[in-house]
């Protein structure tokens, strides 16, 4: 991958595609493609065929998910399951068709099976039964995956899927109901703290363990590993070998927005997976390691997410 050839970037406005975005042109690419929604219905093969046909992209890094934390995975699960494979499907056949040279698939850690053995290797991948409250995402992500590496067994072509950890930044979705972990809790504890709430309830026991990676690591090891000249393996996981309670998680942000009411779980709401640590040793061995510790990374989060609130 050169710096003149055309690469699109699907999901350019979302937290992980907006980062990649930001990174290769930082890099000094000077024909990155990241179309909005009025440009491009990834929903619409004949929208996608099209855009393919007039762009003519040498590389694509498919970004473009439907995305949430447990509540909205167990609420919208028919959403997650059927918006996901539609769009996977409609990239994946007008990148074959237009002869793309390399297509990068964004997959997730929850691909792994609940009680996965710690840490997780690649090729625990289908042993064991998925997490119940993001079974379908999951799924389309397998989906996905298999796809990739099958277009490369049966045509021979350059395809991979990154497996990336918990992912957090400061263009993420902070909806206090349906987004992933920290935001939420960060928009939850701002609101606590700003009507001067003496507890803030988080939701789970607070028990499971977390792996999170600073999204902007994430977009330097896509890139990183699509500039490599060699053929990689159908899936790599991408993460920090590190992980922390849902509990040390909440008092650290608490730590940082200064929040000091008593911090609570309620134990009716679901923990989902108890232990998702990634083992990124096949990462490491291809010279990638990330740079943002989580406390770094909060900090620049919540930082942000004050300048836009207060």
């Amino acid at each position: 991958m050169n710096r003149s050839e055309k690469v699109l970037v699907l999901g350019g406005t979302g937290l992980v595609g907006s980062s990649i975005k930001k990174k290769l042109e930082e890099r000094g690419y000077k024909n990155v493609l990241a179309p909005k929604r009025n440009e491009l219905d990834l929903f619409s093969q004949k929208s996608v065929d099209k855009y393919f046909k007039q762009h003519n992209p040498n590389h694509v890094i498919d970004a473009a998910a439907r995305v949430g934390g447990i509540h909205a995975n167990d609420n919208y699960r028919a959403d997650f399951i059927h918006h996901n494979l539609i769009i996977q499907d409609n990239l994946f056949k007008a990148s074959f068709e237009n002869d793309v040279d390399k297509f990068l698939f964004l997959g997730s850690s929850c691909i792994y099976p609940r009680l996965c053995q710690q840490p997780i290797k690649e090729e625990y991948l289908l042993t064991g039964p998925l997490e119940e409250t993001n079974e379908p995402y999951a799924i389309a992500k397998i989906a996905g995956l298999k796809v990739a590496e099958n277009y490369n067994r049966q045509y021979n072509k350059n395809y991979f899927s990154v497996m990336p950890t918990n992912l957090y930044g400061e263009n993420d979705n902070f909806h206090p109901e349906n987004s992933h972990v920290i935001p939420g809790i960060v928009n939850r504890m701002f609101e606590a703290k700003k009507n001067k709430h003496p507890k803030f309830e988080a939701w789970g026991s607070g028990n499971p363990f977390r792996e999170f990676l600073y999204v902007e690591d994430l977009a330097e090891a896509c890139i990183f590993l699509m500039e490599l000249d060699k053929k990689l393996p159908y899936w790599i996981n991408i993460g920090t070998g590190q992980e922390i309670s849902i509990k040390d998680l909440t008092h650290l942000i608490a730590k940082i927005m200064g929040y000091e009411g008593e911090i609570v779980f309620d134990t009716s709401k679901k923990d989902g997976t108890p232990r998702k640590l990634l083992d990124v040793t096949k990462l490491h061995s291809l010279g990638w390691k990330h740079k943002v510790s989580l406390e770094e990374g909060l900090r620049k989060v919540i930082t942000h997410y004050l300048s836009l609130n207060t």
